[in-house]
């Protein structure tokens, strides 16, 4: 479904990302794990179309989406929900949500794909005429995931949700984001610094370190392997 081959991406001259490749197939769940700095949230931009590509290419399905508009992108189905949740404060809750609606499939669905999203995060249905701003950091993280999900995406992807947040509830929204998985057919493209959730819920995962791909492999090897142990999953 998505294929990113040997990307290059610069802010100010300086090299976030450097001839980075990985692959997402449909109905997949790939985590992308690595220290601060290392490129993971630029990886998502590059694809999402918010970050330029000073080299390489990115497909989605069959086609080139390299140049494309980060609203066209959209469009497609690739829907990023980015670090620090960026819901719009001034709209309630019930607005920010169909604000999600919008790609061509979704404002057909609008019901339906509220009453999905709700399901998901009852508190949302309490707050539903509340201002996006008035809510805690976890709804408000539960508040950007649902307009995702109003989006009908093809491949969500999710940087650092859990950014913030208290343990109990980053374990909610890990729960959420694996209840959303067995539920939904979508892919989905995790960044994540709590590398333990992050390998227990994908199937792939890669390793960046200072903008290249250093690592890939399946969810049982990478949380097996010794270096991955010691520098990510805290084990001796």
């Amino acid at each position: 479904m998505l294929r990113v081959r040997e990307v290059t991406a610069e802010y100010s001259g300086m090299r976030a990302l450097e001839n980075a490749s990985i692959t997402l197939g449909d109905g997949e769940f790939v985590s992308i794990i690595g220290s601060n700095g290392a490129g993971k949230s630029t990886l998502l931009k590059a694809i999402s179309g918010t970050v330029r590509c000073s080299s390489g290419e990115i497909y989605f399905g069959e086609g080139n989406i390299t140049k494309m508009a980060a609203h066209t992108r959209t469009g497609l189905g690739i829907i990023h929900i980015p670090e620090g949740r960026r819901i719009f404060r001034s709209l309630s809750v019930i607005e920010n949500l169909i604000v999600g609606a919008y790609r061509r499939e979704a404002r057909t669905s609008i019901n339906g794909n509220l009453e999905r999203v709700l399901k998901f995060f009852p508190i949302l249905q309490e707050r539903c005429n509340q201002l996006g701003g008035s809510l805690s950091g976890g709804e408000q993280q539960m508040l950007a995931i649902g307009r995702g999900l109003m989006a009908m995406p093809q491949i969500l992807m999710l940087d650092e949700p859990s950014l913030g947040l208290s343990p109990r509830m980053a374990d909610f929204i890990f729960d959420a984001i694996r209840e959303m998985r067995e539920k939904l057919k979508f892919s989905i493209l995790l960044v994540e610094q709590r590398a333990t959730e992050a390998l227990e819920l994908c199937d792939r995962g890669y390793i960046l370190e200072t903008g290249r791909i250093t690592l890939s492999s399946n969810r049982e090897n990478l949380i097996g392997n010794p270096l991955v142990q010691r520098a990510y999953l805290g084990t001796k």
